[in-house]
C-alpha cells in the first residue's frame, strides 16, 4: 500500500516537459555571481578581493558560525567585484563576481578523501562542512548541522527525500534515474556519520523509472529500504514525509530530530557522494528549466552563480510573451523581478510561464467552505489565520499556530474566493518572529 499523509492537494504536475530528458551539462558561464549567503544561518565572509585569481573549488567565503556553510568558486578566473548583488531569494546580498578565464582549472587543494569505509563519523561531518553542502531541495539548511543533533536528541532513522512533489520540477527524478548509486552512497555516509542503522529512500509513485533504479542500487545494502509514496502535494514536506514513512508526527514548534528522524534531499546525498569520491565541494547542481514560456525545457547541470539569463538562453530563450519567471516550482517558488540573479545551491528549478498561464484573479469574500482546512497538511485553520493577518491580530495568529505553517500554498490553491491565504499567513509569521527579536 502506498504511504501518504492526511490533507494535501493534486495540482496538475506538468512534469512531462522534462521527466524523460537526460541531464545535460551546461556550457561554462562567462561570469558567475556567487552570493555569500546560500544557506540558512550566518552568511559567509568573503576571503578574496577584486583582482584575485581563483580556481574551481577554491574557498572564497568563510563560514565563521556553526550554522553556516562555506562558499567556493564554481569556475576559474578573476574576481571583478565583491559587493552586494540581487539575490533570487530577495534583497541584496554580498557577492563575489568572477569573470571566467575559459580554462576551468581545478584548485590544487582539492584532494580525493579516503574511501567511505575508512572515514570516521567526524571525518565525514567535517568533509560535508568543508564542502559547503546544504539542503538541495531549496531550504538550504547546512547539512553538517543537521547531522550533529544536540545532546539528548537521539536519531534512529534517516529518510532520503526523493518525493519531488512540486509541479514541473524533475531534477531529483533524473538524478535518481541516472545516478542512483550516488544517492545510496550519500545515504550510507549519513548513516555512518550519525550511527543510524535504518535508512529509507522515499519516492512518489509517478517516478517508476527512479523507483526501479533505486531498487536495483540498494539490493545488496543492509538497513536501507525503498518506500513508495502516493503522488500528492506536498508529499515532500519534511513533516509530511516523516508521517508517511514512519507514522510519527513532529510536534508543534518541533523539528524532525524531536521524533528521532533526519531528512535529507536526494540531491544532498549525491553532493555528499561526489565530495567523498572526488573531494570536490558543492559548486554545481542539477536544475530543471521548464514551463510554457521557454523554447527547450531541459534538466541542466549548472555551475553555482550562473545568471538566470544565461541558463534560460541555453534552453532556447523565451517562447512568446512571458508572464512570470520563478525560482523553484509554482507552489513554493519565488517570482523574480530581474534575470541577472544567480542560480544558488538551492535552485532546483527555473520555471518560465507564458503570459496566458499567469492569471490574476479578483479576490472575493470568504464563503466559509473549509476547503483550505481540508487541504492543509499541518491541520491549521488557514481562513482564520488569514483574517487575523488582515486585521493585524498577531497574538491571536500565534495562538492559532501560524508559525507551524510550512507555506506550501495548498490553502491558496483551493480557495474559490482567490484569497492569498499563504501570503497572509507568511505576513503574520514575519510579524510574530520580528516581535520576538525585540
Amino acid at each position: 500500500m502506498l504511504k501518504t499523509f492526511r490533507g494535501g492537494i493534486h495540482p496538475p504536475y506538468n512534469k512531462d516537459f522534462t521527466k524523460h530528458k537526460p541531464v545535460e551539462r551546461a556550457k561554462l558561464p562567462d561570469r558567475v555571481i556567487i552570493p555569500m549567503s546560500q544557506h540558512v544561518g550566518a552568511p559567509c565572509e568573503p576571503i578574496v578581493k577584486v583582482g584575485d585569481l581563483v580556481k574551481k573549488g577554491q574557498k572564497i567565503g568563510e563560514a565563521k558560525a556553526f550554522v553556516s556553510a562555506p562558499i567556493h568558486a564554481s569556475i576559474s578566473g578573476k574576481v571583478t567585484a565583491v559587493e552586494p548583488k540581487p539575490h533570487p531569494g530577495g534583497g541584496m546580498v554580498m557577492s563575489v563576481v568572477i569573470e571566467s578565464d575559459g580554462k576551468d582549472e581545478l584548485f590544487e587543494g582539492i584532494k580525493t578523501p579516503k574511501p567511505l569505509a575508512e572515514l570516521t563519523p567526524d571525518e565525514i561531518k567535517n568533509l560535508i562542512r568543508e564542502s559547503g553542502i546544504v539542503g538541495m531541495g531549496g531550504a538550504g539548511f547546512p547539512t553538517q548541522v543537521k547531522l550533529s543533533p544536540p545532546p539528548g536528541k537521539t536519531i534512529d532513522t534517516i529518510i532520503v527525500n526523493g518525493a519531488e512533489c512540486e509541479p514541473y520540477l524533475t531534477a531529483d527524478h533524473r538524478l535518481m534515474v541516472e545516478r542512483p548509486d550516488d544517492v545510496v552512497l550519500g545515504l550510507e555516509a549519513i548513516m555512518k556519520a550519525t550511527g543510524v542503522k535504518n535508512g529509507y529512500i522515499a519516492i512518489e509513485e509517478n517516478k517508476p523509472d527512479a523507483i526501479e533504479a533505486i531498487r536495483k542500487a540498494i539490493q545488496a545494502k543492509d538497513g536501507i529500504e525503498l518506500v513508495e509514496l502516493a503522488t500528492k502535494y506536498p508529499q515532500g514536506g519534511e513533516k509530511q514525509l516523516i508521517n508517511a514513512v514512519t507514522g510519527r508526527e513532529v510536534p508543534s514548534g518541533g523539528l524532525p530530530m524531536d521524533v528521532h528522524v533526519i531528512v535529507d534531499n536526494a540531491g544532498t546525498c549525491a553532493a555528499i557522494a561526489n565530495a567523498i569520491k572526488t573531494g570536490m565541494p558543492l559548486v554545481e547542481r542539477i536544475t530543471t528549466v521548464t514551463g510554457t514560456g521557454v523554447n527547450e525545457p531541459k534538466n541542466l547541470l549548472i555551475r553555482v552563480g550562473t545568471p538566470f539569463s544565461e541558463i534560460i538562453e541555453q534552453c532556447g530563450g523565451f517562447k512568446g510573451e512571458v508572464g512570470k519567471v520563478i525560482m523553484g516550482g509554482p507552489m513554493m517558488g519565488l517570482a523574480q523581478s530581474v534575470l541577472d540573479v544567480p542560480a544558488v545551491k538551492g535552485t532546483s528549478g527555473i520555471l518560465v510561464l507564458a503570459k496566458n498561464d499567469v492569471n490574476l484573479s479578483e479576490q472575493l469574500p470568504c464563503i466559509r467552505c473549509a476547503r483550505c482546512v481540508d487541504a492543509c497538511p499541518i491541520h491549521l485553520l488557514p481562513t482564520t489565520l488569514g483574517k487575523f493577518a488582515e486585521r493585524g491580530m498577531w497574538t491571536e495568529a500565534e495562538e492559532y499556530h501560524a508559525l507551524d505553517c510550512i507555506e506550501c500554498g495548498c490553502c491558496a490553491y483551493v480557495c474559490p474566493a482567490h484569497i492569498p491565504l499563504t501570503q497572509l499567513i507568511r505576513l503574520a509569521k514575519n510579524h510574530i518572529v520580528a516581535s520576538k527579536k525585540k
